[in-house]
């Protein structure tokens, strides 16, 4: 299926096969145009591929850290720095540490689809009025 050129590609980043599937269940019904990998290895090969216009990524993905994914990320394209929601079934004060340390939202597993919309229509809505 080819992608609708006008929808925000997002780029959701869990080992989770079922939250892969729901968010983009959530996501396209919302309006976006969902890809999905279940490790950092398959992420950064759709990002040097594709375009994205946000991410959600999880922190404890096998591969790599999430942060440590992110941080790679956004050092190859800036705008993914304010456009990505980290999320984490881990309430352990070190993994706090390491959300917070990368200065984006997150949500704590399980999280509600509605904010997690909510905070993705947010990136999108800046990144389209920045292009405009």
């Amino acid at each position: 299926m080819t992608p609708h050129p006008s929808l925000p590609r997002i780029l959701i980043v869990d080992d989770e096969p079922t939250i892969c599937r729901a968010l983009s269940i959530a996501l396209r019904r919302a309006g976006y145009e969902p890809r999905s990998a279940e490790t950092a290895a398959a992420a950064h090969s759709l990002l040097r591929h594709e375009h994205f216009d946000a991410m959600i990524v999880d922190l404890r993905i096998p591969d790599q850290r999430g942060d440590e994914f992110f941080e790679l990320a956004a050092a190859l394209y800036p705008h993914l720095r304010h456009a990505t929601l980290m999320t984490t079934g881990d309430t352990s004060e070190r993994a706090f540490d390491l959300v917070h340390a990368c200065r984006v939202p997150y949500l704590v597993k399980p999280f509600d689809l509605g904010e997690l919309i909510a905070v993705i229509d947010s990136f999108t809505t800046h990144t389209r009025e920045a292009t405009a």
